[in-house]
């Protein structure tokens, strides 16, 4: 237990520096990074979740599909926070791969916010989560 709690406080405190990140470089123009970093701080979160029932993933396809599975579709966080965490992995595919192609200044602004709303749902739920146990 005393484990599972550090390890969620180390990846919370990741997807807030993380988020920090993103902010900066949208401040500088740079939305790709942007992207990738409001991508990873949701992925965090999500791994923080994980953790909350003895899950984990080896790849980012697999958090993201179990984040699904157990959260979103099981009505435990409303089931669009899975639907944006999908969306930004799109997002950090171009950011990160994309040739010829990039993230707009309105995809990285709505991202940053998607973002910061799926990081503090997450952390209500795992501060909820915490209480319990």
């Amino acid at each position: 237990m005393k484990n599972i709690l550090k390890d969620m406080e180390i990846l919370s405190t990741k997807a807030q520096t993380f988020l920090q990140s993103a902010e900066q470089v949208l401040s500088t123009g740079d939305y790709d990074s942007c992207a990738s970093r409001c991508y990873y701080a949701m992925f965090f979160m999500a791994e923080a979740a994980l953790l909350t029932k003895e899950l984990s993933a080896s790849s980012h396809k697999g958090v993201l599909s179990l984040f699904g599975e157990h959260f979103a579709k099981t009505g435990v966080l409303e089931g669009h926070v899975g639907r944006t965490l999908n969306y930004a992995y799109g997002k950090r595919i171009v950011g990160d791969y994309g040739v010829g192609v990039s993230v707009t200044q309105d995809e990285a602004e709505d991202l940053l916010e998607a973002a910061r709303d799926f990081v503090q749902k997450v952390k209500d739920y795992l501060d909820r989560w915490a209480e319990r146990e």
